[in-house]
């Protein structure tokens, strides 16, 4: 233990006061500092790896303002909210959270420097005390042995702390005694060797097994090579596994990037076949996956667990060794240092110098009841990259604009993996990107109340316009909402995938609490917003409305303007318009709060519309357009629809373009 005298005390804090006021920005708050920027290799970002390394530090810098000595642990302020802990008795559990996962980001930067110091603290010297603290039964850190007890949280971050083990075993794991050394290793095999949760949490075992079997000690083999097989099984073609249901971040800040870490510290020595399917899998992400993010390199609000962020771009750094010969690293990098920059330099990113739960602030409906604040240092895998060297090529390699420099603002390209059934859509014009994915889960059967809320159910996600919560009366973003048997407000969430055909991607819906309301849904990207053409059948009258994207207020109020048939709403930055083409009432510009991730004001344009028993299946049909602020709108943007006709039997419709360009929309066909 290092004894600290008065004067050391004194200048650590002086120290921490420093980097405190040389970190600040408007309002006092907190943002990183990109220093030195080279425009020569980085000309998108002119983020270099140095500066990665300098992030790294930044983040592990705030962590350790709560650090005054090497008994304290990794706990931080809790966020209000429903992120745990609620009560003492998940405590320990929190403290293991914080203390694994800030070592995620501490991990790669010991291997820059193994004699770090933080807040007078000897960074390593203290995660190797914590970790021998974690066998101790009369702490306040001690985890028990597993005993018969399912899988915990205990055992993802047990997972987390064995791949810090492969990545710098000389500093953390070599210097502890043999009997440590020993408690440790029986305390997490006792995790590893047990049962686990059919998604990416098998890994969570296999690093465990995998690590303790590196070192001499006896490990159930036969459960290591079970849960591999079966991560395995998980992998849908195009970079895509399956997290049981979801397709989300977790097949890349976990399946991709676990599986290609594994092959590099383990696999490729003890189980090369299996390493090689791994790595074989991982060269397809190339194919699908970089095209979610925008343009500019901005990764998109999608899925649960966001308050992890920038862990979206932790497998980019591995291309250049594993990618394929054709991967366009430059692209691959300027994506990784954006997302990086994207929230390291937002001023809500940051507070009591901790990453908030939340997108670039706190926002609590994207928060899950499974995280407490440490959670959010699950985004240090991001750093794992830096355990490839300085001359590696994915560090070397000049950043550019991959495809988007190609791309013509007339056009739109959609990009779509058939197995996963996921459609990414660019939109050069205004250089965002979109994906819809998966999404079937009852509230009633969601009992963590993550995957059938706004994390999933919206009908697209925009990298340029993050999801809106839902409010009590009726203002939807991105989705239906129908006023259901209790005169609530109830949303879509019942998707059902049925083709991609002709640039349009249909799905059928139902609603929750009353199946017999039935949607068949049709998406149609245009280079300038998306086309909805819509069939709603029920058996009885109902009250609806449709939403589009929201934009958050920041310095002026959002304007609205109607013209030519058209409602159009401007924070600013962005400009959207709405315009009911079929079946709808009309609009409203809803005004909320608290229901935006960028702002605490925020607008959102729905279409209102009544459905009549009466008149049998409806087809509604909407645009849903966009424009940056200060541009115009044409005749021609907001009305590019010359004559819709629809069958008798409402099963199809044909749409003539003023372009001469027509799309036929079969709703029974399916592929």
């Amino acid at each position: 233990m290092i004894k600290k005298t008065k004067l050391s005390i004194l200048l650590s804090g002086v120290l921490c006061f420093l980097f405190l006021a040389e970190s600040c920005a408007e309002g006092g708050k907190k943002v990183f500092k990109v220093d030195n920027p080279n425009y020569d290799i980085s000309p998108c970002t002119g983020v270099t790896r140095q500066n990665w390394v300098d992030a790294s530090e930044y983040i592990l810098e705030g962590a350790f303002s709560y650090i005054q000595n090497m008994d304290d642990a990794m706990k931080f302020p809790k966020q209000p909210g429903k992120s745990y802990p609620h009560d003492e008795r998940r405590v320990p559990t929190e403290k293991l959270e914080g203390l694994c996962r800030t070592l995620f980001v501490a991990a790669p930067l010991l291997k820059e420097k193994p004699d770090l110091v933080l807040n007078g603290i000897n960074v390593g010297e203290y995660y190797r005390r914590q970790i021998v603290k974690l066998t101790d039964s009369t702490s306040a850190s001690y985890i028990p042995l597993r005993g018969r007890r399912g899988p915990t949280q205990d055992l993802v971050e047990f997972g987390a702390l064995a791949i810090s083990l492969f990545t710098v075993p000389e500093v953390i794991w070599d210097p502890l005694s043999q009997e440590d050394k020993d408690a440790l290793a029986k305390l997490m095999i006792s995790y590893g060797d047990g049962p686990t949760i059919d998604s990416n949490w098998k890994f969570f075992n296999i690093f465990v097994l995998s690590f303790f079997k590196s070192q001499g000690y006896e490990v159930n083999e036969d459960l290591l090579v079970k849960y591999l097989n079966k991560s395995l099984d998980h992998y849908r073609e195009d970079g895509w596994y399956n997290d049981s249901p979801a397709y989300d971040y977790y097949s890349m800040w976990a399946f991709q990037l676990y599986g290609v870490v594994w092959s590099e510290v383990f696999g490729k020595k003890y189980y090369p076949e299996i390493a090689d399917k791994f790595l074989g899998n991982f060269q397809d992400l190339e194919n699908h996956y970089p095209y979610l993010f925008s343009k500019e390199g901005k990764m998109t609000m999608y899925g649960r667990s966001i308050s992890y962020r920038m862990a979206s771009v932790a497998p980019f750094p591995f291309m250049g060794k594993y990618g394929s010969n054709n991967v366009n690293l430059g692209w691959m990098r300027k994506i990784a240092s954006t997302t990086l920059m994207q929230f390291l330099t937002h001023p809500d990113f940051m507070n009591d110098n901790v990453p908030t739960l939340g997108f670039y602030g706190a926002f609590e409906p994207a928060v899950q009841v499974y995280s407490c604040r440490g959670s959010v240092f699950w985004m240090g895998k991001v750093f794992l990259g830096l355990m490839l060297p300085k001359d590696d090529p994915f560090w070397t390699a000049k950043e550019n604009d991959g495809p988007w420099a190609d791309y013509k603002n007339d056009e739109v390209i959609n990009h779509f993996a058939k197995k996963s059934e996921i459609l990414i859509t660019n939109y050069p014009e205004i250089g965002a990107s979109e994906i819809r994915a998966w999404c079937h889960e009852k509230v009633a059967d969601d009992w963590q109340k993550f995957r059938s809320t706004e994390n999933y159910n919206r009908l697209a996600y925009n990298s340029n316009f993050p999801w809106q919560a839902d409010g009590k009366n009726g203002e939807v973003a991105m989705n239906y909402a129908i006023k259901n048997a209790k005169s609530e407000w109830e949303v879509l969430r019942l998707y059902d995938f049925q083709k991609f055909e002709d640039g349009a991607y249909y799905r059928n819906a139902v609603l929750e609490t009353n199946e017999d309301i039935k949607f068949n849904l049709v998406d149609i990207p245009l280079p300038n917003g998306i086309l909805r053409v819509d069939k709603l059948s029920a058996p009885l009258d109902l009250e609806m409305h449709l939403g589009h994207y929201a934009l958050p207020e920041f310095d002026k109020p959002i304007t609205t303007v109607r013209k030519k048939g058209a409602t159009i709403i401007d924070n600013g930055e962005y400009q959207l318009a709405m315009i009911p083409v079929q079946g709808w009432d009309g609009t409203e510009v809803m005004h909320t709060d608290n229901l935006h991730p960028e702002s605490a004001k925020s607008a959102v344009i729905d279409a209102e519309g009544k459905y009549a028993t009466s008149d049998g299946s409806t087809v509604y049909i909407t645009l849903m357009l966009w424009k940056n602020a200060g541009e115009k709108w044409s005749k021609k943007d907001l009305m590019p629809i010359k004559k819709v006709n629809v069958s008798d039997d409402k099963n199809s419709v044909e749409i003539t373009f003023k372009s001469g360009a027509t799309k036929t929309i079969d709703f029974k066909k399916k592929q």
